[in-house]
């Protein structure tokens, strides 16, 4: 997991600036849910950047989510994104 996380790290950073990212595994709180897979994550992104405070969430997020997108596809079930 620690692994994965290092991952989306560096691949947020080739494509986005910014200066501080915590990434939290939320996943554990949606046991029990109706489509809960352990195989999938539920993960909160904490993003302080400068740059991503210069335009407008939606734009944002979809640089975010672009980078991720195929980890949507296969390994995250939900993406909570916070910019500050």
């Amino acid at each position: 997991m620690e692994s994965y996380f290092k991952d989306i790290e560096k691949r947020l950073k080739q494509k986005i600036s910014f200066e501080k990212l915590e990434i939290i595994d939320n996943s554990l709180k949606h046991k029990g849910h109706k489509f809960f897979t352990k195989d999938k994550y539920h993960l909160k992104l904490k993003i302080k950047s400068t740059n991503l405070k210069l335009i407008n969430k939606i734009s944002a997020h979809k640089l975010i989510i672009d980078v991720l997108k195929e980890d949507l596809k296969k390994k995250i079930h939900a993406l909570e994104i916070n910019i500050y």
